[in-house]
């Protein structure tokens, strides 16, 4: 494995992308979002600890959260499926909340 690809912590930094609990997951998950959303500057990434998973709640704009969630959820399922296989190669649980 490369040294290039293994993330930074940072302690106490855990509400920034690239913070202590799940930094490659946030900064994926930033970089979705972002893509999908016609308002990239509406889009916020909280992440928290509950038990023993690390959470990420998404906040996007009020026109953006259809387009987010997709049809039948299928774009937001997939934004979960990506970012829990980012969270495994850090050797984290993670949980994709989508809020408004």
């Amino acid at each position: 494995m490369s040294d290039e690809l293994t993330p930074d912590y940072v302690e106490g930094d855990i509400n920034q992308v690239g913070g202590a609990i799940a930094p490659l997951s946030s900064a994926v998950l930033e970089y979705l979002a972002t893509s999908l959303a016609d308002d990239p500057a509406a889009v916020r990434i909280d992440v928290s600890r509950r038990h023993d998973k690390a959470v990420l709640s998404l906040s996007v704009g009020p026109d953006d959260m259809g387009r987010i969630i997709g049809r039948r959820g299928r774009t937001a399922q997939a934004l979960r499926t990506l970012v829990a296989a980012a969270g495994s190669r850090e050797g984290v649980t993670t949980s994709v909340d989508i809020v408004d």
